[in-house]
């Protein structure tokens, strides 16, 4: 027997006849689950004779025989001494395992869904919920986990950078997205997935046309014009001789309002607080509100700043500047629905700190005023778990106007309002 010749018992199992055999053994155990038999066929004469002969039959098997694998690892452990693992593994290749493989798949895709909705930036902004379960009905990119997670951390980093800082889209993309300057280009997987986050955040239908698409983009500080994305604040009296220092105070001692644009407070110089304990500034969402104080108090308005509804990149850029100066930020806003989808966003973009929109106080409030307007889409409050489930029970909402009186004397004293913590 040359070297190249087969072993003992080859010339049988080897046979091209029995490939549909070795080939439906190999399939089987490649399955992952326990194999006891397999099913072939049908066969035709040349291979159900071979089939005879490996297992030492004496007349030909059935054209859809069932064949006991212990009775194919007997013939050929007698044949060869080897087992029909080592056989089918030699013919065709490693054994798989197709039930591992799902286990791992499923896990996998598990554990995604799982990270998405546990995110940081979901939690924070609960209403995104509906967008984090929304892609896991889409299902997986391309069929892979890694590619999914990786179009998700996109975009929850682009979610979590807005509002933007009014630059265009194409320079806000490569600032956040490691210089890809074309990733939110319209139609991108990336750009269809933030404002599907953004639409649902905003609680607006999906946007159809690429006006809608830039009309979502622009509520999201991107491409904001510097100088039409304004604030409006009362009672700030910075320190510093530059011209937004100066004009806020000259505001502040007239007992006015003051409106500062975006640009300005990103110009150099912008101002810094004044020397002294810091102050605690207060946020509100209606202008009415940030009215009424200055009209209480004239020149003696507490510090107060107006979002003006879903905060542009200028009231967030203020509260971020006055935040790094050491001012303590406390937010109030409408009991509905869309109120709280702001409050969760103000708290999640800013270092503020509810103010007077706990569930006591909205049930409060709602007992005084029962007749409000219907709470609309209502989602959970991330700084209160109860807040969701009161305002479901009663269904209507409290607009901050109505409690405008109660938040005027929390202004008019600080300490008593401190004492409070974050009531």
């Amino acid at each position: 027997m040359t070297p190249t010749e087969p072993v003992p018992g080859e010339r049988t199992w080897r046979r091209p006849e029995l490939r549909p055999l070795w080939q439906t053994v190999h399939s089987r155990l490649s399955s992952g689950r326990p194999v006891t038999r397999v099913h072939l066929g049908p066969l035709d004469d040349a291979q159900r004779e071979a089939l005879a002969d490996l297992l030492g039959l004496d007349r030909l098997p059935d054209a859809r025989p069932s064949v006991p694998l212990a009775r194919l690892e007997e013939a050929v452990g007698e044949l060869s001494g080897r087992t029909v693992r080592a056989v089918v593994t030699e013919l065709f290749g490693p054994l798989g395992d197709r039930a591992g493989d799902r286990r791992r798949q499923e896990a996998e895709r598990a554990g995604l869904w799982s990270w998405l909705a546990d995110h940081e930036t979901v939690r924070a902004q609960p209403v995104l919920a509906d967008w984090a379960a929304s892609c896991r009905a889409g299902g997986l990119v391309g069929g892979s986990p890694e590619r999914t997670r990786a179009l998700l951390t996109d975009a929850l980093d682009v979610l979590a950078e807005l509002p933007a800082q009014a630059e265009p889209l194409p320079v806000f993309a490569a600032r956040v997205l490691d210089g890809h300057a074309h990733a939110l280009d319209d139609g991108t997987p990336l750009s269809t997935l933030v404002l599907r986050a953004l639409a649902t955040l905003y609680d607006t239908a999906s946007p159809q046309s690429a006006a809608d698409r830039r009309a979502l983009w622009t509520r999201a500080g991107v491409a904001d014009d510097a100088l039409s994305a304004t604030v409006l604040v009362a009672g700030l009296r910075p320190a510093g001789d530059g011209p937004l220092a100066r004009m806020t105070r000259l505001c502040a001692d007239a007992g006015q309002a003051a409106s500062l644009t975006l640009a300005q407070l990103r110009s150099p110089g912008r101002f810094a607080l004044a020397a002294g304990p810091a102050p605690v500034v207060h946020a509100v969402e209606n202008p009415s509100i940030l009215a009424l104080a200055v009209h209480r108090f004239g020149p003696d308005c507490p510090p107060l700043v107006c979002t003006s509804g879903w905060p542009n990149s200028a009231a967030i850029q203020l509260l971020r500047l006055l935040a790094d100066h050491g001012a303590t930020l406390r937010y109030h806003g409408d009991f509905d629905g869309e109120g709280v989808r702001i409050a969760a966003y103000v708290l999640d973009k800013t270092s503020a700190r509810p103010w007077r929109m706990t569930a006591a106080d909205y049930r409060t409030a709602a007992a005084r005023y029962p007749l409000g307007p219907p709470a609309g889409r209502i989602t959970e409050a991330p700084w209160d778990a109860e807040l969701a489930t009161a305002m479901a029970e009663h269904g209507c909402a409290v607009v901050e106007e109505l409690v405008g009186e109660m938040l005027v004397k929390d202004l008019a004293d600080h300490t008593a309002y401190g004492m409070r913590g974050d009531s």
